[in-house]
């Protein structure tokens, strides 16, 4: 068996995200066949629990088989077997594939052409690795699911809670504000208190097959961030060519579908201009881009649906208190001030600071403050994102239908 040159202080901290377990109790790992998970594993079964490991592969490997940067398919199934051979664990791979294509590709496939901005991986968070596989690790007889997800889990006296790792760069709560507030006691992540640079270090000690691979960092079915190429091949068809317009509606140019396009994008518009121009809006119904300047992607009042809430106290009671948190719109930008409040049946997030670019479909993650380590209150999808961009829109439609009615009013008025 292969030993892993922890120092006490590493053990300590995975040891304590494993708290209430009983000790040789059984633990599943979801392993991807990259390091991060691998270490997990090794760290389990060095801590004295009866460890599994647990491989999904999750879609057609085609091309990603030995891509690298990928995940759940080819050659990281089989780095996974090679891990668990060397700590001498047992390992099973389950085919979810089928799942997988209805829960999530399908899905954002079907998202991207509303005009919105999928994120595929809080999906396959939610509904594959907490969903489908934890209900396989309990019939496993299993009493833990851990994974090897950057983010701190804490026993509260009100309950299991989730925090940013303690490593802000890897931090990858935004990706798991989704997880129910019910399967926090059975779902672990133990290396919320280690930095990525440790994490290394320990695969490196312990000679796992796996300690200099790269970490994944496409899209897993999106070979090379090429999305419009995805949505073809799964929606034939579909692309519509539309009219390329400005925040007033004129006419600057043609598209071949609006899904070559997302919110914030600036190259390969196709289109000839003075000033930089960037996609500002996407109308789906009537296949436009809107573009505009860098300033009208700015956005202060966001609008969340599909909330999943972990705070110790209700949102109302959060609310009446003054609502003062900090939110993130995207997982590559740190958390920002910002207040919580309500607005008829859905909660509103509304910025101190206007931020750049943020889109219908993307999660809005919710924490107690902006510092490494903040607990995370929970988070929503964005069903509503008023740019500046789009308001102005908004304006020209209206005054375009007011002259409209007074064109009308006129017409009547002399027949």
């Amino acid at each position: 068996m292969v030993n892993v040159g922890s120092t006490a202080d590493d053990l300590a901290r995975v040891a304590a995200s494993l708290e209430g377990l009983s000790p040789g109790a059984r633990i599943v790992v979801a392993m991807s066949g990259g390091v991060d998970s691998s270490v997990v594993a090794a760290l389990v079964k060095r801590l004295g629990y009866d460890a599994i490991g647990i491989t999904l592969q999750l879609y057609d490997q085609g091309a990603a088989a030995g891509r690298k940067g990928a995940c759940c398919a080819g050659q990281d199934i089989r780095d996974a077997r090679r891990v668990a051979e060397q700590i001498s664990i047992p390992h099973y791979v389950l085919d979810y594939e089928s799942r997988f294509r209805e829960a999530v590709i399908d899905a954002f496939a079907d998202s991207y052409l509303r005009g919105e901005t999928p994120i595929p991986c809080v999906a396959c968070n939610q509904r594959i690795k907490f969903g489908d596989l934890a209900t396989a690790a309990r019939d496993l007889g299993a009493s833990a699911l851990v994974t090897g997800h950057y983010v701190g889990w804490r026993a509260e006296p009100t309950g299991p809670a989730l925090y940013r790792a303690v490593d802000a760069e890897r931090d990858q709560s935004y990706f798991l504000f989704s997880t129910p507030q019910t399967e926090l006691d059975f779902v672990r992540f133990p290396l919320g208190g280690l930095a990525k640079s440790t994490v290394r270090r320990l695969a490196e000690e312990a000679g796992l097959a796996v300690a200099d691979k790269a970490d994944s960092q496409d899209i897993c079915f999106v070979a090379g961030g090429r999305y419009a190429e995805v949505i073809q091949r799964l929606r034939p068809g579909v692309a519509e060519p539309g009219e390329i317009v400005d925040v007033n509606g004129r006419h600057l140019g043609d598209h071949q579908g609006i899904l070559n396009f997302t919110v914030g994008q600036r190259r390969g518009l196709g289109i000839a201009a003075r000033d930089p121009l960037y996609v500002v809006a996407l109308e789906p119904a009537s296949s436009r881009v809107v573009v505009g300047s860098r300033e009208m992607l700015m956005t202060r009042r966001i609008e969340i649906d599909g909330v999943n809430w972990l705070g110790h106290k209700p949102p109302a009671a959060f609310i009446a208190e003054g609502g003062r948190l900090h939110a993130r719109v995207r997982s590559s930008s740190p958390p920002r001030p910002a207040r919580l409040w309500s607005d008829r049946d859905r909660l509103v997030v509304e910025l101190d600071t206007a931020e750049y670019g943020v889109s219908r479909g993307q999660a809005c993650v919710l924490y107690a403050d902006g510092a490494p380590g903040a607990r995370m209150l929970g988070g929503g999808w964005i069903v509503r994102a008023e740019s500046l961009g789009e308001a102005a829109r908004g304006v020209s439609r209206a005054q375009s239908a007011q002259a409209i009615c007074r064109a009308e009013q006129g017409s009547r008025t002399l027949s």
